[in-house]
């Protein structure tokens, strides 16, 4: 929708007959890019506030939460991260987080609009800082097909932090993209992806856990944590692995991390893969 200086922003969703809104102060940027369309809106209480095609990708406030739990449960789930790949992500707010981790020797961005990440480190520097780290590199290309060329096990992690199924992203979501991910990743490799909202799309989230053991994941499990500017304020990521059952996630590590987090613990990580009981019903 369009929003004037003093107005609301809103983001409707259809499908759960409900909508969320932010106060905004001020417009701040427009670009259509070569995929889509990129808005920055200064808002009263959630600082500044990133809008792709209509759809709230972060905003200053509160983007730590699903930055931090779309990294550090996929970390400590493997014994030993060196090599990350992560998928999308271009304002590099996950990319910052696996930099945390001293043992990663190499991550590696694949995103496909690099406009996207232009934008963001203009008007969201703290979350690019770390694309200056020299273990970072940044590649400006289809994920899809850079992991479909990967060599077998190149990756101990792959993060796909994607937009929501539509478009181009959509094709993060079907099993021929899991294969590759699989074959991607060493034989103690974990894959996790944003999974949407239980409340909204669990027949997406189903599917999602269906196709990833078709694609040749031993273990499934899927994480859950608050996001109050995403459909519904629930949302989710999905952990996909090949030889360690999820639970058994390196706590000691966890709890002794050497760098801050705002969300992520490890009670919060072991309490996030807690299921529902409406999610064990199929």
């Amino acid at each position: 929708m369009r929003v004037k200086d003093g107005d609301w922003f809103t983001e409707v969703c259809d499908e759960a007959g409900s909508a969320f809104s932010l106060r905004v102060t001020k417009k701040l940027y427009n670009e259509r890019s070569r995929y889509q369309t990129i808005e920055v809106y200064e808002t009263s209480h959630f600082g500044n506030l990133l809008v792709l095609d209509g759809f709230v990708m972060l905003n200053a406030r509160d983007n730590f939460i699903y930055h931090e739990m779309m990294s550090h449960p996929a970390l400590y789930t493997h014994p030993h991260p060196k090599r990350v790949l992560v998928i999308g992500g271009g304002d590099c707010g996950c990319l910052g987080e696996v930099l945390k981790h001293r043992e990663v020797i190499a991550a590696e961005l694949v995103e496909l609009d690099e406009r996207v990440t232009r934008v963001s480190e203009q008007f969201f520097p703290e979350l690019c800082a770390a694309s200056n780290d020299p273990r970072a590199s940044l590649h400006f290309t289809d994920g899809v097909a850079w992991v479909a060329r990967a060599e077998p096990g190149a990756y101990d992690i792959i993060i796909v932090d994607s937009t929501d199924p539509i478009g181009q992203a959509a094709r993060l979501f079907q099993a021929p993209f899991y294969a590759s991910c699989r074959r991607a990743l060493g034989d103690e490799g974990v894959l996790i992806v944003q999974s949407e909202s239980p409340l909204i799309h669990l027949e997406l989230i189903h599917s999602i856990r269906s196709e990833m053991g078709k694609a040749g994941f031993q273990h499934v499990s899927t994480l859950h944590f608050p996001q109050c500017a995403y459909p519904s304020g629930w949302w989710s990521a999905t952990l996909a692995g090949g030889r360690f059952p999820h639970a058994e996630f390196r706590d000691s590590d966890a709890r002794a991390k050497r760098f801050t987090t705002r969300y992520y613990n490890a009670d919060i990580h072991r309490s996030a893969l807690a299921q529902p009981t409406f999610m064990q019903e199929r």
